[in-house]
């Protein structure tokens, strides 16, 4: 269950590797707006519900989806389903109650310091110099991005709290599922983990309907957040793990908090401070560090 393997590459990212990386940024970077959009009108589990659903149903119409699994792997699967999508997806709603997206977006950029520590857990093996660098930069930037909101109040300290506990549960999954990934494909893997996710949080999804009203931009935000970026984005996120393993594919969050920040100030004027820009300047460049070549 608790086991994860090498990517398929080991080499520089080429090409494909930075532009797989580059999609995910700028869908899942774009997710904590569209999540603050949702929570004007629409209860928290019912939004985490109703895109888990949407991006089930799209992944459900890819024959690629479709491909069988074998059933000593189904428990992993299961796993997968909880602790990618299901739990997080429960979590970022409720914490962006009490923190704003632009918050929220920076410190998703912790996911890869857990993704790494994980694998090296799991692996037995410590990272090159560099890599750990880049590691330690990025706790040290992640520091620095949610230290005034942690200062601020209690509500926002929970808030930064969730995040927190939410990403654990990313940099484990992004372990867990690179040989599911060589084994299986990517969208084999996620249809099953998210059809899992949907029936987890169904319950309370469904209870949150009465505290719900849904307006136009609630609506459009619901369902881009379901079809591209749990549907598509997914896929895409798995195929990069696969590609070059957990630890640096890892790196693609690296970038979700300059999308989130960028439109956070841009459509919600949200505040940004200096400590917290010069955070995730840190935070890159230890993504840069990570990203280098494997042994």
């Amino acid at each position: 269950m608790l086991s994860t393997s090498r990517g398929s590459k080991l080499g520089a990212f080429g090409l494909l590797e930075w532009g797989l990386l580059s999609g995910v940024a700028l869908s899942w970077g774009s997710a904590f707006l569209l999540i603050e959009v949702a929570l004007e009108s629409v209860a928290p589990a019912t939004i985490t519900w109703g895109r888990i659903t949407l991006g089930f149903l799209v992944l459900v119409a890819l024959p690629a989806a479709r491909q069988p699994i074998e059933r000593r792997d189904y428990p992993r699967v299961a796993l997968l389903g909880i602790t990618w999508v299901g739990l997080p997806f429960l979590l970022f709603p409720i914490a962006q109650q009490h923190i704003d997206s632009a918050l929220a977006g920076m410190l998703n950029g912790m996911v890869p310091i857990f993704s790494a520590s994980i694998a090296m857990i799991l692996m037995r093996a410590l990272p090159r110099i560099p890599q750990a660098v880049g590691i330690a930069l990025g706790v040290a930037g992640a520091i620095a991005i949610s230290l005034p909101a942690v200062q601020e109040s209690a509500a926002s300290a929970l808030g930064v709290l969730l995040i927190v506990v939410a990403n654990v549960f990313y940099g484990l999954s992004h372990n867990l599922v690179v040989p599911l990934q060589q084994r299986y494909g990517a969208p084999a893997v996620m249809m099953r983990a998210i059809g899992v996710a949907t029936v987890v949080t169904a319950p309370f999804g469904l209870a949150g309907l009465a505290d719900s009203q849904w307006t136009t931009g609630a609506a459009l935000a619901v369902i881009f957040m379901g079809a591209i970026q749990t549907g598509a984005t997914f896929v895409v996120m798995t195929a990069l793990v696969g590609r070059v393993g957990a630890t640096r594919g890892g790196v693609a969050i690296y970038f979700v908090p300059i999308v989130a920040m960028v439109l956070g100030v841009v459509f919600r004027s949200e505040i940004v401070l200096p400590i917290q820009w010069a955070g995730t300047a840190v935070v890159l460049f230890g993504a840069w560090l990570t990203s280098r070549r494997e042994p």
